[in-house]
């Protein structure tokens, strides 16, 4: 099992697949990494020689930001994003969309469950 940034790769995947398992990398970067090693990408990873493995994670190390740091990194724009009080910042203080969807109807995913509204009796 090839184990890359701290992420064990899927053994049955092919290459280019199963890269993606690491954060940070989608299937375009998968293929570039894969070309600058000098890697099949239609090999299956259980395929893979230890000298294949290691120059994949040479390249990840010296091209590409994944897993902690680029989670870090992420985390701290969010971060400075509300500590400047901006509207993208106030947005994600508040949990609502940040991207100017509408939120009338929609942004379930967002704002979380529906809450109930409160009824008050009526007098009569």
């Amino acid at each position: 099992m090839a184990r890359i940034a701290g992420v064990d790769l899927p053994k049955d995947k092919k290459v280019k697949a199963s890269l993606t398992y690491i954060y940070g990398i989608g299937r375009t970067f998968s293929l570039k990494i894969l070309e600058a090693a000098g890697v099949d990408p239609e090999i299956r990873t259980k395929d893979l020689t230890d000298d294949q493995v290691s120059e994949i994670r040479r390249v990840i190390g010296d091209e590409f930001k994944v897993e902690g740091a680029l989670r870090t990194e992420t985390t701290m724009n969010i971060k400075r994003l509300m500590d400047i009080g901006c509207y993208r910042g106030l947005r994600h203080r508040r949990g609502l969309p940040v991207r100017g969807q509408n939120t009338k109807n929609n942004a379930r995913t967002r704002k979380g469950k529906k809450k109930a509204a409160v009824k008050k009796k009526r007098k009569t």
